[in-house]
């Protein structure tokens, strides 16, 4: 009897144990932008910053981790997006560009934090053509998604939303929240469609930056003189590749009569008063910069806001000290730059995407990672070792939990690779490189350019000349060389 009542004993406080254990493994809040250049968050700096704070998402960077260095596998969309799911290479998971399906059967991070015992969500943009798999709950946008007005199809079943779509998902993430299993701990990607264009504001921000001249980048009238002959055949210029839907001369969500009428109030005298004046030249391109620039800021700000309820969020109902939030975009984007939108190039506005990390206890509140070089690549892996769970050694990407807690582990990678498979897309070519952070050696292979270009992001930031084979950057030249052909074996690249 004295036996038994042990064994019972033990048995109750085994189960304790196991209980306070699953209570300690971390949430996981992973917030993810399209399109959200570092340029367009105010805890980075920048010209835009104070136009157009960005306090909410500063707030993670105040009281957590910011990286300066962290690049994309491939700057579009649906790939990145592909990248943080699988922790592979764009080649190995078989989406190279947008008009790819992803293959959902494949191994995913969601698929291997449920096994760990996570309730897993995702609400938002997906992208990725094929029913979401791995999460116990989905609602994602149908195909591109719309600004306002939203489908949202929902655990297989369309859904129709009226309203402001950036407000709709937090919405919706905020109720998976609220009616998730409490035992369990959570694994959530409350993913935004903005600001990817058309920009379409919100009613309430259409006067935001109205009478605001907007800065112009440095580069705004770039003509592409100094590089191969690649940027030069861009089809991606504020001057000429608009269009009107993304200048906001016409709409492109079905909207209420309410909301086309508010809409029309802002839009309307403005569109006619730049029919009026028939633009030319450099005058025309400084209009469509300051239109794009402004809708853009203003989509920015409801996402902002949208942080900060999710933030207030965990903060009112005791989640802020066992949850990891991450916050971060599938790429970079062009925000006037070289006179383009769009993203695509492995120039830096586009490959560099925002980081921002807080996780209490674990990151170092207010502190800013300068020199690590780290990937969307490494999410999947991230994930899974903040859960405590097994990482998979085909993983190509590294976990950035010691980065995190400040501790670079050994062999940390010193380089890294890219390769942009959406051939013609916006006019960007075909191509690969790889950079060490300050040099970057990138390679046009389409028998049309056939070119490399070489950069020294210390003297020229702006990436303005190529000094491919010029002699005094010989030995960085073919130090690149030579890891660019190491990293292709690496990553298994067909050649």
């Amino acid at each position: 009897m004295l036996k038994r009542i042990l064994v019972l004993v033990l048995g109750v406080l085994f189960s304790v144990t196991v209980l306070k254990a699953e209570e300690k493994r971390p949430n996981v809040l992973f917030i993810f932008c399209d399109d959200h250049a570092t340029q367009a968050i105010s805890a980075y700096g920048g010209p835009l910053a104070g136009l157009a704070p960005t306090p909410n998402i500063d707030r993670i960077a105040e009281e957590g981790m910011l990286f300066r260095k962290c690049y994309v596998t491939n700057s579009i969309c649906g790939p990145s997006r592909a990248v943080v799911l699988t922790g592979k290479y764009s080649h190995l998971n078989g989406f190279k560009i947008n008009s790819d399906t992803f293959d959902g059967s494949q191994q995913t991070a969601p698929k291997l934090l449920q096994k760990a015992g996570y309730s897993t969500a995702i609400v938002g943009k997906w992208h990725l053509k094929s029913e979401p798999t791995g999460f116990d709950h989905y609602e994602v946008l149908k195909g591109q998604g719309h600004y306002y007005n939203p489908v949202l199809r929902t655990n297989g079943k369309m859904v129709n939303h009226e309203g402001y779509t950036t407000d709709i998902i937090t919405d919706q993430s905020l109720a998976w929240l609220e009616g998730r299993d409490p035992e369990k701990p959570f694994f959530l990607m409350s993913q935004h469609k903005a600001p990817h264009g058309r920009w379409e504001p919100a009613a309430r921000h259409l006067n935001f930056l109205a009478d605001v001249e907007v800065p112009e980048p440095e580069t705004l009238f770039d003509d592409y003189s100094g590089r191969s002959d690649a940027a030069a055949q861009h089809e991606m210029g504020l001057a000429d590749d608009m269009g009107d839907h993304r200048l906001m001369l016409k709409y492109s969500s079905k909207l209420t009569t309410g909301q086309e009428a508010a809409l029309d109030a802002y839009f309307a005298p403005r569109n006619e008063a730049y029919y009026d004046a028939k633009l030319e030249g450099k005058d025309r391109t400084r209009w469509h910069y300051q239109r794009y620039i402004k809708n853009y800021l203003r989509c920015v700000k409801a996402v902002d806001e949208n942080v900060g309820r999710l933030l207030d969020y965990l903060d009112e109902n005791d989640l802020t000290d066992n949850t990891v939030v991450i916050y971060s975009s599938d790429q970079g984007f062009y925000l006037g730059e070289h006179g383009w939108f769009d993203k695509r190039w492995m120039y830096e506005e586009s490959f560099r995407t925002p980081l921002l990390v807080r996780w209490p206890e674990n990151v170092e509140p207010g502190s800013v990672n300068l020199e690590d070089i780290v990937s969307n690549l490494d999410f999947a892996s991230t994930f899974l070792e903040i859960a405590e769970a097994p990482i998979p050694a085909d993983l190509q990407g590294a976990s950035l939990v010691p980065v995190f807690r400040g501790e670079t582990p050994e062999g940390w990678r010193t380089t890294h690779y890219y390769h942009y498979y959406e051939t013609g897309g916006h006019g960007v070519p075909l191509h690969f490189g790889v950079t060490d952070g300050r040099y970057k050696l990138i390679r046009f292979p389409e028998p049309h350019l056939d070119s490399w270009e070489f950069f020294d992001l210390k003297s020229d930031p702006l990436e303005l000349e190529s000094r491919y084979d010029d002699s005094v950057l010989s030995e960085a030249q073919e130090g690149l060389h030579l890891e660019l052909r190491r990293l292709q074996s690496l990553y298994e690249v067909p050649q």
